[in-house]
This record gives structure tokens, C-alpha cells and sequence, in this order.
């Protein structure tokens, strides 16, 4: 048995055994990742320089700092302002769904939720309605822009790790618009498939007590990140850890600056609590995986088999990246998968004379978007449903697919046709 064919057996049997059994998928990455190094299939010596250091440590940091800012109750206190101007519970909806999506273009998706569903419920409870088409709605919307910012998902800060992307190319990228561009259009179109969902929602919203903002420095710090990454852009020859200590200095910076307030030491504990240790060490141990897969020539036999199904029509291997991203990731996380195949997409881009960029711009789109037309498909929508279920509510999968799969096709469709028109 050659290498290669070993190669793709070990990581066939990885990939099922990550969907069989997803509360131990770091543990199944990292088993895989010692596997394909004791094999000799990834050189030991290739090991440390096969981890992107840089994305871990973007991670780590924005995880502590979004902590942080959650804690200070600073979102709470901006849905509610956001719902001040709103007219009536139709229109609530659809300020709360693009705020979360906001949010989630800075903050992680589930956090965004769990920010925004108690806003959300509070509203449902006040005006007697059905609170689960309203949850369900702030989830799907907090999945949508996560791609939008290079900090608003994993996925994001995969891509922009593996094309040296930072902060400004995703809004502005090499001459051309950036991909913020085609996920704003998305969230723009699904504004339409909001109303017409809750159309006979027309009664006032009544405002309650106002939160009480604890901190403001956690909010610093976040828009700090922000601007720190922003002004790191400008400079191309960075080091390459430069965007992971931005996010790690800031989330010390927070820690300590907690610590000297509060006067209590559980507040480091409850910090490092806050880090998702497991999406880390899953994350290191498909970067593992992935470069033996490189270096045994599965990418490369992966990309032909693309191509030659697509044949040398670029629109066609665009509308096929797209298409499989949004149907596969309905049913599987889109971190492996956006892990998996980016340098799958950049080969095949490599196989037909062009640039990576416009495939793996409809990876994103696709990977992000496809994770809304299922309950599964995403960790927002699963948190979304166990937020509804705590509050004795019962959520079917016809509720989640009635909002899911139209407001996944209208923003699928348009973010993936604008990324066409700019880069194709």
C-alpha cells in the first residue's frame, strides 16, 4: 500500500469518526495526527512548522477578551438601546437578527447568541408570542456574517491565516472589494425574508429596565483588538505571530486589569475558563493532518478529481466548491471541513492558471452559510435550540428548516454571485 492511499484511508476513517463521536473530535484529531507521524507519513521535523501558531493564538486571545466584554453586559445594553427605535415586535426581529450578525462579525457565534437570545426571549414574553422562530432567527443571522471580519469565526481566521490575509483585506483586498462586501449583501437580502416571516407580528415593544453596564474596558479592548489588527494590515512584512500576540497582549492586558479591580484571584481561573481548549487542540491536530496529507500527495489527487469533473470551466468548479460547501456543511462542522479543503481549493485554482482567491472566497461563503439550513449544522443553532429547550420549548426541525433554508439560499446565493462578479 503506497503512502498516499494510506494517507487518505487514515483520514477517511478520522473524518467518520469525527462526525460519529463530536464531543471527542480534538481527541480524534490529535490520535489521527500521532498516527500520521509515527507512520513516518508527516516527517516529525515538519510537525512544529505544520501548526498554525498564529491562528491558535488569534483564538486564545479573542476568546478571553470576548469574555470579558460579555461579562461587562455591554451587549445587553446595546440590544436594548437597538430596540428603543424599533416600531413594532416585526421589526425587533429583524433589528435584533442584524445586530446579531453584527456582533458576530467581531465575536464568536455561539457567545453572540448567548449574548442576544435572552433580548430576544424577553421581547417574545412581552408580547405573547412564540419565542422560537425569534431565537431561531438571531442564531441563523449570527452564523451568516461570522465570515464578514477576519475575528468573527474560526473559519475567518483559518482563511486569513492560510492566505496571509489581515484585518483590512477582508474589507479591501488586493484592488478589488473584499469579502465583507458579499456577506453584507447576503445579510441585506435576507432583510425581505424577515418581514415576510413575521409579517403579522405588528404589536408594540415595550422597553424594560435598562442594563447596567459593569465595565467599559472589556469594550476597549475588543474595539482595540480591532484597530490594532486594522493598522497591523498595513504592513506586509509583519512577523507572522504578529495578529496572535495583538489578541494575546490585549487579553493579558484584560486579565490583569481585572484582576487589580475585582482583588480576586479566581479571576484568572475563570479566564482561562473561558479559552475553548478543545477547539484548540482540534484545530492543531487537523494542521497536522492536513500537511501530511500535503506532503503524501492527497491534496493534489483530491484537487484533480475536481477538476476533472469541472473540467476548465471556472464557473463551474465555483458553482461546485459553493454547492458541496453549503450541502456538507448543513450536515458536518464547517472548521474541519474550511481546514480541509482550503488547500484542496488552492490547488485546484493552481491546476487551472488562476488565483486561490475566488474559490476560496465561495469556500467560505458556502461552508458559513450551509451550517443554517440544518438544527445540527451549526454550534450557534444548537446553542440557539438548548437556550429555547431550558425555557421548556420544544423545536422541531420543520420550525428551524422554515427559517433556515430560505434565509440560506437568498444569502448564499447573493454572497457567493457578488464574490463571482468581483473576483471571477
Amino acid at each position: 500500500m503506497n503512502t498516499m492511499v494510506l494517507a487518505l484511508i487514515l483520514f477517511a476513517a478520522m473524518y467518520v469518526l469525527l462526525l460519529i463521536f463530536s464531543e471527542k473530535r480534538w481527541i480524534i484529531a490529535l490520535s489521527a495526527a500521532v498516527v500520521f507521524l509515527a507512520l513516518g507519513i508527516l516527517p516529525i521535523g515538519s510537525a512544529l512548522r505544520a501548526i498554525n501558531w498564529n491562528v491558535l493564538m488569534m483564538l486564545t486571545g479573542t476568546m478571553v477578551i470576548v469574555e470579558l466584554f460579555v461579562q461587562s453586559k455591554m451587549p445587553l445594553r446595546m440590544a436594548e438601546g437597538l430596540l428603543k427605535i424599533t416600531p413594532n415586535v416585526q421589526w425587533a426581529i429583524v433589528a435584533l437578527s442584524l445586530f446579531s450578525g453584527l456582533i458576530s462579525a467581531f465575536v464568536d457565534n455561539v457567545a453572540t447568541v448567548l449574548m442576544v437570545a435572552p433580548v430576544g426571549l424577553a421581547v417574545a414574553k412581552k408580547i405573547k408570542t412564540n419565542p422560537v422562530p425569534v431565537i431561531i432567527s438571531i442564531a441563523v443571522s449570527s452564523n451568516l456574517q461570522g465570515a464578514a471580519t477576519l475575528v468573527g469565526d474560526t473559519t475567518s481566521i483559518l482563511l486569513g491565516g492560510y492566505m496571509n490575509m489581515g484585518f483590512n483585506d477582508f474589507l479591501w483586498f488586493k484592488g478589488r472589494p473584499g469579502i465583507i462586501f458579499a456577506v453584507e449583501t447576503g445579510a441585506l437580502l435576507t432583510v425581505p425574508v424577515l418581514l415576510w416571516l413575521f409579517r403579522k407580528e405588528k404589536a408594540w415593544v415595550v422597553s424594560g429596565e435598562k442594563t447596567q453596564v459593569t465595565d467599559y474596558i472589556p469594550t476597549v479592548l475588543l474595539v482595540g483588538s480591532i484597530v490594532l489588527l486594522i493598522v497591523a494590515s498595513q504592513f506586509p512584512n509583519k512577523p507572522e505571530l504578529t495578529n496572535g500576540l495583538i489578541c494575546c497582549g490585549l487579553a493579558v492586558i484584560g486579565v490583569l486589569y481585572e484582576l487589580i479591580r475585582r482583588k480576586e484571584g479566581s479571576m484568572i481561573k475563570d479566564s482561562l475558563k473561558a479559552i475553548d481548549y478543545k477547539t484548540l487542540l482540534l484545530l492543531s491536530g487537523l494542521f497536522l493532518v492536513i500537511e501530511g496529507l500535503t506532503q503524501a500527495g492527497v491534496i493534489d489527487a483530491i484537487a484533480e478529481t475536481f477538476v476533472k469533473v469541472g473540467g476548465n470551466s471556472v464557473l463551474l468548479m465555483y458553482v461546485m466548491i459553493v454547492g458541496v460547501s453549503v450541502i456538507l456543511s448543513a450536515f458536518i462542522d464547517n472548521i474541519p471541513y474550511v481546514a480541509t479543503m482550503l488547500p484542496v481549493v488552492s490547488s485546484i485554482a493552481s491546476m487551472m492558471g488562476n488565483e486561490p482567491y475566488l474559490f476560496a472566497f465561495g469556500l467560505l461563503i458556502g461552508a458559513t452559510l450551509g451550517g443554517n439550513i440544518t438544527p445540527i449544522g451549526a454550534s450557534a443553532n444548537i446553542a440557539g435550540i438548548g437556550i429555547l429547550q431550558k425555557e421548556g420549548y420544544q423545536v422541531s426541525t420543520r420550525d428551524f428548516i422554515r427559517i433556515g433554508v430560505p434565509f440560506t439560499l437568498i444569502a448564499a446565493i447573493s454572497g457567493a454571485l457578488v464574490i463571482w462578479l468581483v473576483w471571477a
